[in-house]
């Protein structure tokens, strides 16, 4: 994923990003046979931003967003389940993601290598945030 320049709401010295880059699993994804029967590529980038004061002032993992739980978590998720879209691989792994409570915002970027003849990829992406979520 790109990195953007910086606008006003990245001078919040609280906030930190951190960026799951590359992360390259095999799962069963797709709807044709071969899809079903095979497990392929994906490569998965995430951008997680959390207030990290108290990491930041007592230098402690307990005040940290541990980001190597979240990554086994999404190892788990899609190495485990089977997935017909590449649209609800992205969903599933944003909602596990944004289901830690110190995560103010994430977005997924999920690519299936090789999907289309003479392309590189086909990625989907997601973002979500505590202030767009909806009272369940």
């Amino acid at each position: 994923m790109p990195i953007h320049a910086l606008d006003d709401q990245h001078f919040d010295h609280d906030m930190a990003t951190i960026r799951i880059k590359n992360l390259r699993l095999r799962t069963h994804i797709g709807i044709k046979d071969d899809e079903i029967k095979n497990r392929q590529d994906v490569v998965i980038n995430a951008v997680i931003r959390y207030r990290a004061d108290k990491a930041v002032e007592f230098n402690h993992i307990e005040q940290a967003l541990n980001y190597r739980t979240i990554t086994k978590e999404v190892i788990a998720l899609v190495e485990d389940r089977r997935f017909l879209l590449l649209e609800r691989m992205t969903r599933e792994v944003l909602d596990l993601i944004m289901g830690h409570q110190q995560v103010l915002t994430a977005q997924v970027e999920i690519d299936k290598p090789h999907a289309l003849r003479f392309s590189d990829s086909v990625s989907i992406t997601l973002s979500d945030s505590r202030e767009s979520r909806r009272p369940q």
